[in-house]
């Protein structure tokens, strides 16, 4: 309910690249349990880019590139604006935004917006979700000034988000996980509360960004932008005594990005895109936790440069090609506990690291360079009016995160202990995709098969159940192996009337881990979505739409299940993580309906029911469904003023 990561062809995290306003996103993504820090309320515009056009922006987005952007300012002398309340019943909740746009025919242009949303513990159809509340609050203001030949634009926004985990997730004993695996419903229940108490999650957003442009006559358009993100992230463990209060995970992120791009139509059909981006991070982990860091202390410096073509044939075809190159240089400074170096081999395949030895504490210093090549090659064929296909190549490759490479300890917002290893290479991913599109009056639909072959591919898996002095919690460990994504997605509208329509969305992805010749973990199940909709713009733009939501049970999926010694009954349980849960059907309903009140001024108002017969279910990808039940119903009435 606000941990949510977007998921393009089965895959998420580190491989989606996430462009806020020119932005790419540096805000500790590595794991699906970190959502975007990104107010989905200031934006307007939001899209999906898998072809040559991801090699602006990222070489590593083997999933895609999606872009989030404010709407344009027109040039003109203006003042408008727009109101957002949203009440929803599960979580018993609000949100309002509200945002201000002025500007002038001179080019110039101001806009502030603002987010204030809070939620209680949410519910599933049977019971409190204990401690999963969220209080967050967003502010941004944006000043620029824009010519057809030049402009300049300064952008600064502030994201604050508190986020209750599931209390159930955090348990005692060896025995106490298993009933709770086993058990039907959480084995903490609380009644409803506001409170946000540990486990949480409290992060901080700060993203500055300054963009100048200037066209040059018979050269292109020339563009020059530094952004500046910090992110600091707390997640809080339940402690006691005097640390009662003190986070035990505190990583402060400081990004800083330099961008240089041109934009050069040569020719009437060919257009030509070229840029270099230098960027230097900085990884704090605060040592005054108490708790083993995570994630290390860390420099991280890349240089990039690509280049863009689109070559228009004639009026029926169109080429594109791209080429990316990323230098990525590490400078990391880690302790690692003495029996897990040795363990892993470390002592003897990276004993030049080294700088220290502290009783049972080995002091490192990695230094890692990772070199990554991309390239895209695409086609647009137009058939007819009606019907057109798209193919696409390409090569992305991905250095390891510093989760993947260096995690060591528990992952509190994930409820569980996360290794890493230091010996990962670059994920390097091949993937060919063709989309066939037919769109008419009457019937219209997109078919887009695809195939993407990745080597070095880093998996997160259960390999155990630990205990520790914070209590009992899975062991996921990160490995490489060479993996294959084979999917397909559809998507299909027929208009029975000019006001009635049928929309239909199918998509299916089998994941193989080619290496042990099983399944790969964590694929997403097929599902379908298959909608009503009555729109009719002369009786007050209404819109009423019922939707059908049917996700099929993952039947393919490895067998990670392992023995546990229990100590209360000394005996050895099997500990099912691997059984997929079964498949649910959910029926949504949404509406809008426009009134005028005054010349310049709308009022929508708008009626959605999420889950409508309260069914009870559990999301395979959700890492929390070993603990609860998923969302139950959920009545929201949004109320939308723009003036």
């Amino acid at each position: 309910n606000t941990v949510v990561k977007p998921l393009i062809n089965g895959l998420h995290s580190s491989r989606i690249v996430i462009i806020n306003n020119d932005v790419r996103m540096q805000d500790q993504e590595w794991g699906a349990e970190h959502a975007p820090n990104v107010d989905v309320n200031s934006m307007a515009n939001l899209t999906l880019i898998k072809g040559a056009g991801a090699l602006q922006y990222s070489g590593d987005a083997v999933g895609g590139v999606i872009v989030a952007e404010t709407a344009k300012v027109p040039v003109k002398d203006s003042i408008y604006g727009k109101t957002i309340f949203s009440g929803a019943s599960n979580g018993r909740g609000a949100i309002l935004t509200s945002k201000v746009t002025k500007s002038y025919k001179s080019g110039w242009h101001a806009s502030m917006q603002g987010t204030l949303k809070h939620f209680g513990d949410f519910e599933s159809p049977n019971y409190v979700l204990s401690n999963t509340g969220i209080f967050e609050r967003n502010t941004s203001v944006h000043i620029g000034f824009n010519q057809f030949s030049y402009g300049f634009e300064a952008y600064y926004s502030i994201f604050k988000n508190e986020i209750g985990i599931l209390r159930a997730s955090h348990l005692g004993g060896a025995q106490d996980q298993i009933r709770a695996l086993n058990s039907d419903k959480p084995l903490i229940l609380n009644d409803f509360t506001y409170n946000i108490e540990a486990p949480n999650q409290d992060v901080t957003h700060h993203l500055a960004r300054i963009k100048g442009f200037k066209r040059l006559d018979n050269f292109g358009k020339l563009s020059i932008q530094y952004d500046f993100q910090r992110n600091n992230r707390l997640e809080f463990d339940i402690r006691r005594g005097a640390d009662k209060n003190k986070a035990s995970l505190d990583l402060q992120l400081d990004t800083h990005t330099l961008m240089l791009d041109l934009d050069s139509h040569l020719t009437d059909e060919l257009n030509f895109k070229a840029g270099l981006l230098g960027r230097y991070q900085n990884n704090y982990a605060n040592p005054n936790t108490g708790v083993r860091r995570l994630i290390p202390d860390y420099d991280k410096y890349d240089l990039g440069i690509y280049s863009i073509l689109n070559y228009r044939v004639n009026d029926l075809l169109l080429l594109e090609a791209g080429g990316r190159f990323d230098y990525t240089f590490m400078d990391i400074f880690k302790y690692y506990r003495s029996s897990f170096w040795e363990s892993r081999n470390y002592d003897v395949l990276f004993s030049e690291i080294v700088v220290k030895e502290i009783n049972n504490q080995i002091l490192t210093n990695p230094e890692l360079n990772f070199n990554n090549a991309s390239a895209t090659l695409g086609a647009t064929y137009i058939f007819s009016d009606s019907n057109k296909i798209f193919f696409n190549y390409s090569l992305a490759s991905r250095a390891p995160n510093p989760s993947e490479l260096f995690s060591e300890g528990l992952h509190h917002s994930a409820s569980r202990i996360e290794l890493g290893d230091l010996s990962f290479n670059s994920e390097v991913g091949h993937k060919i995709a063709a989309t066939f599109q037919h769109t008419n009056d009457i019937f219209s639909f997109s078919i887009n098969p695809y195939l993407n072959s990745i080597s070095d591919f880093i998996v997160i898996e259960p390999t155990e159940i630990q205990q520790t002095i914070r209590g009992n919690f899975q062991v996921w460990e990160y490995r490489q192996t060479n993996a294959q994504l084979l999917g397909v997605d559809i998507d299909a509208s027929y208009n029975f009337t000019e006001n009635l329509r049928f929309n239909h969305q199918f998509s299916l992805v089998k994941g193989k881990d080619k290496t042990k010749d099983e399944p790969l973990i964590s694929m997403p199940p097929v599902n379908t979505k298959n909608e009503i909709v009555y729109s009719n713009p002369k009786i007050k733009n209404i819109r009423l739409a019922l939707q059908s939501e049917y996700t099929f049970r993952q039947n393919e999926f490895p067998n990670n299940n392992f023995e546990v010694f229990i100590p209360e009954t000394q005996t050895n349980e099997m500990v099912d993580f691997s059984t997929p849960p079964n498949a649910y059907h959910l029926l949504n309903f949404n509406s809008s309906i426009d009134f005028n009140i005054s010349k310049k001024s709308t009022l929508t108002v708008g009626l959605n029911i999420t889950n409508i017969l309260n069914t009870s279910y559990r999301n395979y990808l959700n890492r929390l469904r070993y603990y609860a039940d998923d969302l139950g119903r959920n009545f929201l009435l949004n109320i939308k003023i723009n003036y």
